[in-house]
């Protein structure tokens, strides 16, 4: 008996009609598992294996009752689903965005069960969050939701049973907001939300680390062709937490960052990006236009993605499926030779199809974006130990783990004439430790 893609993944939509995200999720992965598991773990397939990891655990649906600030009522949807606890806790972030559905918390949590089985660390996958969209909210009508959220959710989360961090949409004040009222309703201070303040249980470099882990991870893939970054010109797309924190590793370690982007357009500044640069960027917000007004190197390009642009390295950090096969074609064109996610999926299919056959080496969200859940864990065992590490410390970890996790995509990923297909490899590095603990767990 073998699996077919054609049929399982047949098998998969039939049971999730529209939910074109997950589907994503689920042929991404299945593409590499499947020729895997029918050449060197058979017995994977009567065990259902993979049918079992495609089906949540548990899902979790709930309504969210606020009040704003002219006291109306509001109501939104609150999520959590809790993937696997195969090999620890569920683990992963909330997202507060108007375009959070099933569909995409589905995805989430699937990519979330790979990407911390990566890091090597024991925590499951999760993800969860609300359609409630926190811009233009006041910091009242964020505290009033952040409260009401957490009253259905507490009763669904523990520091042993699944441990949210932040995401799109929650960072450190959404967290604090979640975690004092889990603190009043549960009357007990215990590491159940990851992201924390760094005065109340939070984590040094936590707001960096995904950021600084992705350019950690393009180090070693640079490190295993035997080049350095050093000069590398750099496109970046996003300006949120995740793309500023690249931009500014990037820098610190030699290379020519050039673009930062968000939904109004792209940034362009071929002499580069300095730190005085970076820091007035994020002054900004939305209104990315006035960077050219300022620095005379650069130009704004409206309602533009930054893959147009000359680049050895790009690194798209804003969100699913930015980047499709005409980006892609471009990249190639202009000599792109590393493509490293920083965002969750945002290749598409057709994107990623064209960087393989071009040889481009291309790192997944669920490796080369796994610097945040990495330190989340280690935030994880700083709560269970009662301290608090040191920056160099946390920072030095973060670093081997991403180490780590780029060995095990070449491990798995090593195709003929040393091309690292760092898809595959991280797809079936990432199954394997999984599917041994559930062979292990039995049918539960």
């Amino acid at each position: 008996m073998s699996l077919t893609l054609k049929n399982f993944i047949k098998y998969v939509e039939q049971r999730n009609p529209h939910e074109p995200e997950f589907l994503q999720a689920v042929a991404e992965v299945t593409e590499d598992l499947i020729p895997f598991i029918n050449a060197l773990h058979p017995e994977l397939i009567d065990l259902k294996i993979l049918e079992r990891m495609v089906e949540p655990e548990r899902i979790i649906s709930f309504r969210v009752n606020w009040l704003d600030d002219n006291n109306q009522i509001q109501i939104n949807r609150g999520y959590r689903v809790q993937m696997s606890s195969a090999i620890g806790p569920y683990k992963g972030g909330l997202r507060f965005a108007p375009n959070v559905n099933l569909s995409v918390l589905k995805f989430l949590a699937f990519e979330q069960v790979f990407k911390n089985s990566l890091t090597g660390l024991p925590i499951g996958g999760g993800k969860g969050g609300s359609d409630f969209n926190p811009k233009e909210k006041s910091d009242n009508e964020i505290m009033r939701f952040c409260q009401s959220f957490m009253t259905e959710l507490c009763r669904h989360i523990g520091s042993d049973t699944d441990i949210p961090a932040g995401d799109i949409g929650v960072g450190t004040r959404e967290i604090g907001y979640l975690f004092g009222q889990y603190k009043r309703l549960q009357n007990n201070f215990t590491g159940v939300l990851t992201g924390k303040g760094i005065n109340w249980g939070g984590s040094a470099i936590r707001p960096e680390a995904t950021g600084y882990g992705l350019l950690y991870f393009v180090e070693c893939m640079l490190t295993h062709r035997k080049e350095n970054i050093n000069g590398k010109l750099t496109a970046i797309s996003g300006a949120g937490n995740v793309a500023y924190y690249a931009a500014e590793k990037a820098i610190q370690l030699g290379a020519k960052v050039i673009t930062l982007s968000n939904s109004t357009g792209t940034i362009y500044d071929p002499e580069g990006l300095t730190t005085e640069k970076l820091n007035y960027i994020s002054t900004l917000g939305r209104d990315l236009a006035k960077f050219a007004k300022k620095y005379k190197s650069a130009s704004f390009h409206a309602e533009q993605k930054p893959w147009q642009f000359k680049c050895d390295i790009a690194l798209p950090c804003a969100t699913q499926n930015e980047l499709d096969n005409r980006d892609a074609s471009q990249l190639i064109k202009n000599g792109c030779k590393i493509v490293a996610e920083g965002a969750n999926m945002p290749s598409n299919a057709l994107a990623i199809k064209e960087f393989l056959k071009a040889k481009v080496l291309f790192a997944p969200g669920k490796a080369a974006n796994a610097g945040g859940v990495a330190v989340s864990g280690l935030e994880m065992s700083q709560n269970a130990v009662g301290l608090q590490w040191h920056t160099e410390e946390v920072d030095g970890r973060l670093k081997t783990i991403m180490q780590n996790i780029h060995d095990t995509c070449v491990q798995y990923g090593n195709e003929e004439n040393t091309f690292i297909n760092y898809l595959k490899g991280a797809n079936i590095g990432g199954f394997i430790k999984v599917a041994e603990a559930m062979k292990s767990q039995g049918v539960v």
